[in-house]
């Protein structure tokens, strides 16, 4: 029986072997993509669930109501660390961190800057990222010990045991390898190369010390561990009103703990709620692979139905031999299982192919794991989704005809299950444009964006970290560098002009009492706007030639329309209690993200605290010797460290990263929906074409031109593209209103793209459906009218 069964199934495989390869090609293509968006969707969804205690650790965050809403952050005080540990029962321990960062880790003549984290001891023995060696109750209790990555301890120590070694740290302390760490996985939020004890930190900064008690300085970062997860509402109450406590009262806070398990997918709050974040683009692409199986599958029920008249007598004559229409139902469907394997089987082929063309695109290491229970489970339901949902309706549709009619040539099931295949046509295309919209209203949102006029400039400005040698240094290094001929202006600064590392509040004349604003803040020395290429709109910019420059402030363009200073210069400004002159104001520039407006800055100057330096490269066509000439002047005047910089058109173009992936994805798996479409609209418009070889042969021997017979065999289909057009639009338009929303700087879904991507789906249908009709009207009508 089952012997029968396959070559029955093989057999009709061969017997029609275009249809059988465009249901093949089709559904593997499907599957390649769903295989694909798959491996990232659960990339995304496994980060950190590698650690023991993923559902017990937390973050504190703190909610801070002013401005007319709730704003959220996780910097939080230094002492909210210790009194942590006694906040509640169910805390068990609570941890301390640094932001990370890339520092200098020197072995006798290697040199390397590598991402890692200052930590309180009790990192490790709550994030319980595994230690090939070491104790993680004790690796990080000497202020002058340093844990190392076993990739890390490779290449420094090569074979050797790294244990005891020294490693000399930011060209400053001599630290002691005492535990070496695995690798941690790409799927972690945590990602360094090694770890030093945070009392290492207080000992090279006495600022952190003074802030051991200070309520009122949110720069660090915290974490908890509680017994139980179900506890951390029970805990969310107790510490609310922690901060109050102790002195921060002049506008309503409240810490709160934010999982581990949602900080992936669900840290952007939108006035105190999780709203969107990375979530979406997971729910975005999970649909977008269900939609392009939805169409391979549709593909494969088209072609069936259309092709059942041919069938119709083999029904007919199994139901006359004895055959149940149980036992056909079964034949149908395992005749699309074995297609739907052999697809599978395929798809894998080919996603093998494209897998690291894929990951470099999503920026990932993803692979199939062939030994992973999961793969195979998700594997075998995909099989059977595809087979019994492309099978089930050809199956009971071809088991329901009656022998008696099927027999004497009386029933024309391929005109009869027209209706079906209308529908499922119009489904088909309705997905494709939905999905060439949504691609086209991207891109448009990604160059709006990348369109705005950024207020400074980008050309030839480089950025280098700042170093203890740096600061000793500073003037000299800046002569030198503008001496060399290869650089226009230096300034430094407390951050890079692509980014914000602080927030502040600012007070003015007139601000009303209860009127909280969080401005940017850039501390500064000399030339900055030079160095960046900043519009001075009112006033100048810090000088040398003015003593009382380090008591004076400079805000932007969008603080003073917040302040509403007519007058703006000379005004006096309190800033955390000092009064401060203000000379100038410049123009708006975006540091941050993007897509939102620009906040409200000042400008101070504080050469204690800086963190980057930024040189502008004269723009001369020389720019590899410019920056080997400005190389040999770092190395000179820092030679601890490799001179390290960063492009700032670089920089900013990575704040695009997520947009331009979602975009490229979405393009890609567009074009691969249509071309799927198109395949199932081939073999569709082909056998349409050859059931009416017939007809178009009388009409032509009627007179009628190659012209109107192409049209007339068209006009169906035109019908069906035009009909998933309406349906889809208003569909299609509230789903991408609904995703742009989360961009305060946005596009319009016009209505211009609508009508322009239908046109496309409909000239492109056009033309498969042409391309079969015209074969058929080109042919000779003696050959079909021959027999009648």
């Amino acid at each position: 029986m089952l012997k029968n069964f396959l070559k029955i199934t093989l057999r009709n495989l061969f017997k029609n072997k275009l249809y059988s390869a465009i249901n093949i090609l089709g559904l593997s293509i499907g599957i390649v993509c769903s295989i694909l968006i798959w491996l990232w969707v659960t990339d995304e969804l496994s980060f950190d669930k590698f650690l023991p205690k993923y559902k017990r650790l937390s973050q504190v965050w703190v909610h801070a109501t002013f401005d007319g809403k709730i704003n959220t952050w996780q910097s939080i005080p230094l002492p909210t660390y210790e009194a942590m540990k006694t906040a509640h029962s169910s805390v068990v321990n609570s941890v301390v961190t640094g932001w990370g960062g890339e520092r200098l880790l020197t072995v006798e003549d290697t040199r390397l800057i590598k991402p890692g984290y200052y930590v309180s001891e009790e990192f490790l023995e709550m994030f319980e990222y595994p230690l090939i060696v070491g104790d993680p109750a004790v690796v990080l209790d000497d202020p002058y010990s340093i844990v190392i990555s076993q990739s890390l301890a490779q290449t420094l120590f090569q074979n050797e045991s790294p244990l005891g070694k020294v490693i000399r740290f930011e060209d400053q302390v001599n630290l002691n390898v005492t535990g070496i760490l695995k690798d941690v996985p790409g799927n972690s939020s945590f990602e360094f190369d090694f770890l030093v004890p945070w009392k290492q930190r207080e000992m090279l900064s006495e600022w952190v010390v003074r802030n051991k008690t200070n309520w009122g300085n949110y720069s660090f970062q915290v974490f908890v561990e509680l017994d139980d997860e179900s506890k951390k509402k029970e805990v969310d109450q107790v510490i609310s009103t922690m901060l109050a406590e102790n002195g921060e009262d002049d506008m309503p806070r409240e810490l709160f703990l934010h999982p581990l398990e949602r900080w992936r997918l669900h840290s952007n709050f939108i006035n105190g709620v999780t709203k969107e974040g990375r979530n979406d683009h997971v729910r975005l692409f999970s649909v977008i692979a269900i939609f392009i199986l939805v169409i391979a599958c549709i593909n494969f029920m088209n072609l069936a139905t259309a092709r059942s008249e041919r069938r119709a007598r083999e029904v007919g004559i199994r139901k006359s031999l004895g055959s149940t229409r149980k036992y056909l139902i079964l034949q149908f469907i395992g005749e699309s299982l074995i297609i739907s394997i052999i697809s599978f089987t395929l798809a894998i082929l080919m996603a093998e192919l494209v897998l690291p063309a894929y990951n470099n695109l999503v920026d990932k290491q993803l692979f199939i794991d062939y030994l992973s229970y999961d793969f195979w489970l998700i594997g075998f339901g995909m099989i059977l989704l595809t087979g019994i949902l492309s099978g089930s309706y050809p199956a009971f549709y071809l088991s329901s005809f009656r022998p008696v009619e099927t027999l004497k040539g009386t029933i024309k099931v391929g005109k009869g299950a027209t209706s079906p295949r209308k529908v499922l046509v119009v489904i088909q295309f309705g997905f494709s444009i939905l999905l060439l919209v949504s691609t086209v209203v991207i891109f448009r949102q990604i160059e709006l964006v990348k369109d705005r006029d950024l207020g400074y400039d980008q050309s030839n400005l480089i950025s280098v970290d700042y170093s203890d040698e740096l600061a000793e240094n500073y003037d000299l290094l800046k002569t030198q560098l503008l001496q060399s001929g290869a650089v226009e202006a230096v300034t430094r600064s407390n951050s890079r002009i692509t980014s914000i590392n602080s927030n502040n509040f600012l007070s003015w004349p007139g601000k009303p009492d209860n009127l909280k604003v969080i401005f940017t803040t850039i501390s500064t020395e000399y030339d900055y706007t030079k160095t960046m290429g900043i519009k001075v709109l009112h006033g100048r910019d810090f000088s040398k030639e003015f003593t009382t420059d380090t008591s004076s402030i400079v805000i932007n363009k969008a603080a003073l329309e917040l302040i509403g200073l007519e007058d703006p210069i000379g005004t006096t400004l309190d800033l955390w209690g000092e009064k401060r002159q203000l000379i100038g104001v410049v123009d708006d520039v975006i540091m941050g993200s993007p897509y939102q407006a620009v906040k409200p800055m000042f400008m101070i100057v504080n050469p204690d605290w800086i963190n980057a330096i930024t040189v502008r490269l004269k723009n001369n066509g020389a720019l590899n010797q410019n920056l080997k000439t400005v190389e040999a002047i770092f190395d000179k005047y820092n030679p601890a460290y490799p001179f390290d910089y960063q492009f700032a058109d670089v920089e900013f173009q990575r704040k695009f990263d997520t947009i331009n992936m979602t975009q490229r994805l979405a393009t890609i798996f567009s074009f691969l929906a249509i071309f799927i479409t198109g395949l199932g609209l081939f073999g569709l418009a082909s056998f349409t074409a050859e059931q009416r070889t017939k007809e178009i042969g009388i009409r032509k021997v009627l007179g009628a031109s190659i012209v109107s017979l192409i049209a007339l065999m068209s006009k169906d289909f035109s019908k069906l593209v035009l009909i998933g057009f309406l349906i889809s639009t208003p569909f299609t338009w509230y789903l991408l209103d609904q995703y742009l929303e989360r961009y305060p700087i946005r596009v319009d879904v016009q209505f211009w793209v609508f009508p322009v991507v239908g046109l496309i789906a409909l000239v492109f249908s056009l033309l498969i459906v042409g391309n079969q009709a015209g074969r058929v009207a080109r042919a000779n009508p003696a050959r079909s009218l021959r027999d009648e």
